[in-house]
């Protein structure tokens, strides 16, 4: 870590390498035990070393981004895919460690001693030098917000960077960060993490495979989304009318007792199922509340659930046939 110290702690940068050094610190301690004799402590080490993928995704989801803005994309494209290649080892030794095959699990953890060692190596040799040269010293702040969600590898957080940011709360309502966009901010709605277009925020509820309705704080409703497959059928007229009359006679008194225990604090949350037309359909209810906890509303969420209940296995790849 000799080019890196001069690195403050807490540094995204630094800590990437603070996390190889224990990297090879638990393959080292791995190889030097006996793992049929001592095959308690090797599922520990084992297990500290599995959360490499925090290591992996905090470089997926936040280096890669910046490094994408200053137009360097091969990490996205070229070190992803070496990711989830130790991915699938991690798994297979996994696997083998529960089913204590302890040949073949040796021979796995060699490989992945291997290819953990290999990209370590290209994290020190190019990915992590050329990353300090392109970014700016707000972009590693910036990213250190982002990496306190994903978190690390070690037992207790690093050091805090900046160091006079430690412990320091910022409300994204109050976060004045100002990121560098590849988009214009002219027309877009300031969401609390995003900004859109009102074409692309009516599109996204158009789209989305649920019916939302939403019924303010004093019952009136004022939204729901026109998806071309819609579980229960609306028109505009209900638009400005009162939550009440827009069910049945036989289901409106449970409407009406969900909006009371919303509205006192009792409850936040209504569920039910049912048959409908040959389908499986959910219907959750959710209170709506802003930052001081006022009841601001109800938002009404249907789904056809059939296809999801009848799923069972597992499907990775894609299959369009």
């Amino acid at each position: 870590m000799n080019q890196f110290s001069n690195l403050p702690e807490g540094h995204p940068a630094r800590v990437y390498l603070e996390e190889n050094q224990l990297i090879r610190s638990l393959m080292s301690d791995i190889n030097s035990i006996d793992i049929g004799a001592e095959f308690e402590r090797y599922e520990t080490l084992f297990a500290k070393l599995c959360l490499v993928e925090k290591h992996f995704a905090r470089k997926e989801n936040q280096l890669f981004p910046y490094l994408e803005q200053y137009g360097w994309t091969s990490p996205s494209q070229n070190m992803w895919a070496f990711h989830d290649d130790i991915r699938a080892i991690v798994k297979m030794a996994r696997n083998l460690t529960e089913t204590k095959e302890l040949v073949s699990l040796s021979m796995t953890l060699q490989n992945l001693f291997s290819n953990l060692e290999h990209i370590m190596q290209v994290e020190e040799g190019r990915l992590l030098p050329r990353a300090l040269e392109m970014l700016q010293e707000s972009d590693w702040m910036e990213m250190r917000d982002g990496d306190e969600e994903i978190g690390w590898m070690f037992d207790e957080a690093p050091a805090a960077y900046p160091a006079h940011v430690e412990n320091e709360y910022i409300h994204p309502s109050q976060d004045t960060t100002k990121r560098k966009l590849p988009f214009s901010l002219e027309g877009r709605i300031d969401l609390e993490q995003g900004h859109m277009l009102p074409e692309q925020i009516n599109w996204l509820l158009k789209f989305m495979p649920v019916d939302i309705t939403y019924v303010d704080e004093n019952d009136i409703v004022i939204f729901y989304n026109r998806g071309d497959n819609r579980v229960f059928p609306r028109s505009a007229g209900i638009i400005g009318r009162e939550v009440k009359f827009c069910h049945p006679p036989k289901s409106v008194d449970q409407v009406l007792l969900i909006l009371k225990e919303f509205k006192a604090g009792r409850r936040d949350e209504a569920e039910f199922w049912i048959s409908f037309k040959g389908k499986f359909i959910h219907i959750r209810y959710f209170a709506i509340r802003d930052d001081e906890g006022t009841y601001k509303g109800v938002i009404e969420v249907s789904q056809d659930v059939t296809h999801i209940r009848g799923l069972e296995g597992q499907q990775r790849l894609l299959d369009w046939d």
